[in-house]
């Protein structure tokens, strides 16, 4: 098959939705299928296909983080997507590239699957000012639900897309796909104490403290704002706990005030951004995960973290309720108090238990890399290569029947010259 993956943003930009199509991208490829992704490019000065990837010139977003923002048409673009000529438009997300994407199926008429990333209503702070989030709010579900319709196939990375899709009014089936995890990259095996070690000795994090990580990009959608309230009402530097956060964006500068102000900075260390091969030892410098964001779907991030064996620490979201098994893989938790006694249990976890503990974490994570994503893909193209045709016959045989109307006349001819 020949796939057009449609993505706002790509290599070397570096999140959640970038990596997983990165996956999905070398899955499909190892498993003979002609891939081409098209993205948007703020240095980009013109079209240009490089290394499987159409690069498309696009406005810089320096309120989000830097991302590309390109136009929905384009003729340019166009040209390139007819003479690859795909079989399948897999659009990942719902821009300027989302949005052409659609709109170069329909013209091309080609069956559209539609992968949902994102819970949105967290994010439209970037577009819109707090008195009118409510009708932009309702603006992106019609988008959403509007990309949904027009879609042969729907997925998501857990069910909380599907319970995202049911509450726009979307009734269409929801296959879901978990985000790929390379366990032979996130894997404790991977990373020797001395690179681990030389991280804690890199921030200055002594080895007697218990250390909780947070990976991700810095927005106030990750909430990691609620993460450092918390630390602020319930942890003092006498529990022996501290806090890495590692990543960059648009909020650090506030988040490295709110340290300052709540007097936890001496227990709370920004890292800055860091490339995703570069991760692992961060990791295995770890003892536990954290997170309070309520707008992710499955966090790469988290998985990783899961895979390198690190219990995580989640604050509850009743939409993502089994992701993490309370005593299996990690702590929920509703407030301070219960975010404080998760990281102190580990603290206080005897050797052996904690081990085990470590071991069932990492035991929690499937096996599911890219070749693996990309077969389950693969059934979801053939499945949305058929019902398209189905949906184009459908349509060709209700052009083909004659109206109401024009059936009552033709009756009332018939009987008169009966």
């Amino acid at each position: 098959m020949r796939i057009a993956i449609f993505v706002e943003t790509y290599l070397p930009f570096i999140n959640g939705v970038v990596t997983h199509v990165k996956a999905l991208k070398e899955g499909l490829e190892s498993l003979g299928h002609n891939v081409l992704v098209v993205s948007a490019y703020p240095n980009a000065r013109r079209h240009y296909i490089k290394d499987g990837v159409l690069h498309c010139p696009s406005l810089r977003l320096k309120k989000l983080y830097g991302f590309g923002l390109a136009a929905p048409v384009s003729r340019t673009r166009m040209k390139y997507l007819e003479e690859f000529n795909p079989d399948i438009c897999h659009v990942h997300q719902e821009f300027g590239i989302g949005l052409f994407g659609v709109l170069a199926a329909g013209l091309l008429r080609k069956p559209i699957v539609y992968t949902l990333h994102t819970m949105y209503d967290e994010y439209i702070y970037y577009v819109a000012p707090w008195s009118l989030v409510p009708i932009a709010r309702s603006v992106s579900h019609r988008y959403a639900k509007y990309i949904a319709d027009r879609a042969c196939a729907l997925t998501g990375p857990s069910d909380k897309v599907r319970q995202y899709f049911r509450s726009i009014g979307v009734t269409s089936p929801v296959t879901v796909i978990p985000n790929p995890v390379e366990l032979d990259a996130f894997s404790p095996e991977s990373v020797n104490s001395g690179a681990a070690d030389m991280v804690r000795e890199k921030y200055n994090i002594g080895r007697d403290r218990t250390l909780a990580l947070f990976v991700g990009r810095l927005g106030t959608e990750k909430s990691v704002h609620v993460v450092l309230d918390n630390w602020g009402q319930t942890i003092s530097e006498r529990d022996g706990l501290h806090l890495l956060i590692v990543g960059d964006g648009p909020a650090r500068g506030s988040l490295e005030e709110q340290a300052r102000r709540l007097g936890i900075s001496g227990m709370v260390t920004f890292a800055g951004k860091v490339l995703h091969e570069k991760l692992p030892p961060y990791y295995a410098a770890g003892d536990a995960y954290v997170t309070a964001s309520l707008s992710d779907t499955y966090s790469i991030s988290m998985l990783e973290a899961m895979a390198m064996g690190l219990p995580v620490i989640q604050r509850y979201d009743e939409m993502n309720k089994n992701q993490v098994v309370d005593g299996l893989n990690g702590y929920t938790f509703n407030g301070a108090e219960e975010m404080a006694a998760a990281l102190k249990s580990i603290r206080d976890m005897p050797g052996g238990e904690l081990a085990d503990f470590r071991a069932a974490t990492r035991g929690s994570v499937k096996a599911f890399g890219s070749e693996d994503l990309g077969r389950a893909l693969e059934i979801v193209y053939r499945e949305a290569q058929l019902g398209y045709a189905a949906r184009r016959a459908g349509k060709r045989k209700l052009l083909l029947l004659p109206s109401r109307k024009s059936s009552k006349k033709d009756s009332g001819k018939s009987d008169k010259n009966e």
